[in-house]
């Protein structure tokens, strides 16, 4: 099976970009954030608004409204697709060609959140990211938006282009996906020496038709990352 926690995109050009998803507990952490900032601000509006009388309720109302719908909406069209309960956990919103959100998917995904809350504590909302093969909520799949890690958002995989994806000749677990993800990006800026050094570590699991093993392995890395 493919790693489901990466997108892969290839662009006009034939670059292909990948990203790594995130999945159900950062998001909520960052949404109890983001609803605690709020809270806190309508809780200090709610106090001020009981000294003023009508006009304190007529800007609760209107304060209210801008932080429950537009608040997301502002963070992620005009500051880089995060709120401040994303950039803590350091992840942010991207289309799912992982191109900048724009204003009109924002403001369908949050609109949506509507639907994402039923029946209680966003019941649908949780079940659609674990069910779902891009971590998206309902929102998401309506405005075509994803959710990513920020601090290792996009990685060009140009480099893979002389390498021919290969299909595992065994069943390959999670972490043994990561590792050859990982080897095929040359995430640890290793020097080709090393790199064959290392891809050598596991000549004994590979197949009798394997010339290098370096080359093998960054071939499976790059079929995880979806290549045919």
């Amino acid at each position: 099976m493919k790693l489901d926690t990466v997108a892969l995109v290839e662009t006009p050009e034939g670059t292909d970009l990948h990203a790594d998803l995130v999945g159900l507990l950062p998001r909520a952490l960052a949404y109890i954030v983001d609803f605690s900032i709020r809270a806190g601000i309508i809780f200090a509006l709610w106090i001020f608004a009981i000294f003023l009388g009508g006009t304190g309720w007529g800007l609760f109302l209107i304060v209210f409204f801008l932080l429950e719908w537009w608040y997301p909406v502002y963070f992620e069209v005009f500051r880089g697709g995060q709120t401040w309960g994303k950039r803590i956990y350091k992840i942010k919103v991207v289309s799912d060609d992982l191109t900048p959100i724009r204003l009109g998917p924002s403001l369908i995904r949050n609109l949506l959140r509507s639907a994402d809350i039923f029946p209680s504590f966003y019941g649908v909302g949780i079940l659609c990211i674990l069910t779902t093969r891009r971590f998206q909520r309902l929102g998401d799949l309506a405005a075509g938006t994803v959710v990513i890690y920020s601090e290792n958002e996009v990685h060009d995989t140009s480099a893979l282009n002389a390498v021919s994806a290969v299909t595992p000749h065994h069943p390959i677990g999670e972490d043994q996906q990561m590792a050859f993800i990982n080897f095929a990006l040359n995430r640890g800026n290793m020097s080709q020496e090393r790199q064959e050094e290392i891809a050598e570590i596991i000549r004994p699991r590979l197949p009798l038709n394997a010339d290098r093993a370096s080359d093998y392995v960054r071939g499976v890395g790059k079929w995880l990352l979806g290549a045919k």
